[in-house]
């Protein structure tokens, strides 16, 4: 929760409508991102977002696992979020004060952990994931990965549900998975042997892993990319999780006021937009992330 004077949320409101906000931005541009690769060398794959002052890690950890008897050409994925102490004072909070303050820690790492679900792994059935689940699969019914994906959120200034996003793509454009020799057994249900690689690895596909366009509506206008600041005068706001194609993988919303189908249908419209400038930045941000990488080796 952010107090602000009657004269800050009025020039908050102002410069909105007049398409100039704060920090000089339009409505619809981001702030500057940039991102490391390979921060935490433990990870099969792992990445550092900065988005303004909002500074968040993803790790990517696979580990061998048996798929569900439900979902036998399925492998699994995991998405948590944790919120550090040093992220925003109304971590700490408990009690009264974060009933009167704000969201607690667990309260914001659930809520963010159940929306990037929403937005990256598509319905119960699979369909619509932005990380196709059947890719992982190594022998159906008996062999697949388990893909832990952990998120931590170091600074905030708001839209971290975009920033975590793109800490998972590009997480996950830099995650490696072993090469694994099957030896399967006499018997079909026999559980069958593994050897996995040290030297060889195979380059996770991120293809069709989606980016997320949050935007937040405050008076009669919405803005894509928020400030902490600007999200405390939020009525409603929306994420959209789009893949490379413009293609819809997940929506959620948060926000007590509703919206009406027609400003959803446009929101839409203009997060399409707006994702394929983001989908743009990452891709050139990612680039030069592994030529660093190649040099530094």
């Amino acid at each position: 929760m952010v107090g602000l004077s009657l004269g800050e949320k009025q020039f908050i409101h102002g410069g909105i409508a007049q398409d100039l906000r704060t920090d000089g931005r339009k409505r619809l541009h981001y702030r500057p991102i940039s991102i490391e690769t390979g921060v935490i060398p433990q990870a099969n794959g792992s990445a550092r977002v900065r988005l303004g002052a909002t500074d968040v890690i993803v790790s990517i950890k696979a580990e061998l696992g048996k798929p569900s008897s439900l979902q036998p050409d399925k492998g699994k994925v995991a998405i948590f979020v944790d919120c550090s102490s040093t992220a925003a004072p109304m971590f700490e909070l408990s009690g009264k004060w974060k009933m009167v303050l704000g969201r607690g820690g667990e309260e914001l790492s659930s809520e963010l952990s159940v929306a990037l679900q929403r937005c990256l792994l598509g319905g119960k059935s699979g369909a619509g994931a932005g990380i196709d689940p059947s890719s992982l699969v190594i022998v159906e019914g008996k062999l697949c990965w388990d893909l832990y994906i952990d998120g931590l959120v170091v600074s905030s200034d708001g839209n971290l549900l975009d920033a975590l996003g793109a800490a998972i793509k590009v997480a996950l454009s830099n995650t490696g998975i072993p090469k694994v020799t099957v030896i399967l057994g006499p018997s079909p249900n026999d559980q069958p042997d593994v050897d996995l690689s040290d030297e060889e690895f195979l380059q996770f596909d991120t293809t069709g892993v989606p980016v997320i366009v949050t935007l937040t509506k405050v008076g009669r206008h919405y803005i894509a990319d928020a400030t902490l600041e600007e999200e405390s005068q939020m009525s409603s706001a929306m994420s959209v999780s789009l893949n490379r194609h413009g293609h819809i993988c997940g929506l959620t919303k948060r926000g007590g006021a509703g919206l009406d189908p027609s400003v959803v249908l446009d929101m839409i419209s203009v997060a399409q937009h707006v994702g394929e400038q983001l989908m743009s930045m990452l891709d050139s941000e990612i680039a030069a992330a592994e030529a660093a990488a190649v040099q530094e080796q």
